[in-house]
């Protein structure tokens, strides 16, 4: 069983930055992509970041040049460094894992982050 778990959520002031940790049970280069999401109060979740086993980023056009995903795959780790938090950053952030075969998706229980001054 693979588990997710994150850490380095909390309180920040607008402008301020966080940085979001995900330590994997399991060797991530056998996932095609690790990814960031996020669920605010209301809404859905929605992808904010990703990055595959080669490197290649992606990033949702509401946090681009504001937060930055990079892997330590000697770790199993995955991060998401977030600069100039707006207060709508404010959500549930969740790490993701991905594979080509099920089961697809592996999640962790999230973390919470609030842009709040």
């Amino acid at each position: 069983q693979v588990q997710l778990v994150e850490s380095g959520g909390g309180l920040v002031q607008p402008g301020g930055s966080l940085t979001l940790s995900c330590a994997a049970s399991t060797n991530i280069n056998s996932f095609y992509r690790m990814g960031w999401y996020r669920q605010a109060p209301g809404k859905e979740r929605e992808e904010v970041a990703r990055i595959t086993t080669g490197g290649a980023t992606n990033y949702a056009d509401s946090v681009k040049g504001r937060f930055t995903i990079s892997r330590d795959n000697a770790k199993n780790a995955v991060y998401l460094r977030m600069n100039n938090l707006k207060p709508e950053d404010t959500a549930v952030y969740y790490c993701n894992a991905y594979r080509t075969w099920s089961p697809n998706d592996y999640w962790g229980q999230g973390t919470q982050v609030t842009v709040s001054s």
